[in-house]
Order: C-alpha cells, then structure tokens, then sequence
C-alpha cells in the first residue's frame, strides 16, 4: 500500500507503523513520558447555530504557510496543522482539545501534507455533525520554551 497525502488513513496503518521493523526506516507513535509528543484520539461533537455548525477551534499552518512563524514548530519547518485557539466552553473544549495539538487525521484523513485551507475545508464539512481527530501533543509549556529559544 502506498501514502498518497491527503486521502484516507487508516487506524490499521497507524498500527501498523507502531510494529514496523526499524530497518524499514518507520517511526512508530512517539508515547508521553520520555519528553516526545502523545498521540491521542479527540471526538468533537459540533454545535448547532441556527444554519452554522461551530466546532470552537481556529487552526493555524499548512502546507503554503511560512513554518517560522509557527509557535508550536520544535525546528520551525514544521507545516503541519496545529491547533492556535479553543473557545472555553466549546465543544472542541469540551472533547478535550489543546492549544498546540498538531492534527495528524480528520475522520480518517490525512492532514500532514495539506495547506491551510484544505485543512478548513475538511474540518467545516456541513455533511459531518462529528469530527474524529488523531492529534499528537506536546507540553504548552515546552512548545512556549522552544519559540523563547528561536
């Protein structure tokens, strides 16, 4: 099977790439603990109002933006789609979701080679009142501390 970005991923590629033998050059699902991020699922119900379906994050990054200007990039070359705002009392907040987490899938997509408004498109869909998000995440603090250092 080949990656074609911005097309379906499975959860049983993820488990896959976990059990991948090191010489495939794979890195499997960094865990929390040793200083690296955490994957973590997020299931985001949206909010009815009135036609608008809210989902109470904004998001920053993608593909076509300039990666230095991103706070939570470790190395600043980063153009992956970060979380940049939650509404308190959303539903985003509500589910769980951090300044900072990096949106790695939506409902099954890959996210990780898309531009920004890609990314908006896919995240807005009227058809879906459900957002399933895969998100790795690292400690708001250390992200502060890395964009203080640069």
């Amino acid at each position: 099977m080949s990656y074609i970005p911005g097309q379906p991923v499975t959860a049983v590629v993820v488990s896959a790439l976990a059990r991948a033998p090191p010489r495939l050059g794979l890195t499997p699902p960094r865990r929390a603990g040793n200083g690296h991020p955490k994957q973590q699922r997020v299931e985001i119900h949206k909010l009815r109002q009135g036609e608008n379906l809210i989902l109470g994050f904004s998001i920053g990054g993608g593909i076509d933006q300039d990666p230095s200007q991103n706070p939570f990039s470790e190395d600043k070359t980063d153009k992956g789609i970060y979380v940049t705002r939650v509404s308190e009392g959303g539903p985003a907040e509500i589910a769980g979701l951090q300044i900072g987490d990096k949106i790695m899938q939506v409902n099954g997509w890959d996210m990780t080679m898309v531009t920004h408004d890609q990314a908006r498109k896919r995240l807005t869909k009227r058809s879906e009142e459900v957002v399933r998000l895969l998100v790795t995440r690292q400690s708001l603090q250390k992200a502060v501390q890395q964009s203080m250092l640069s």
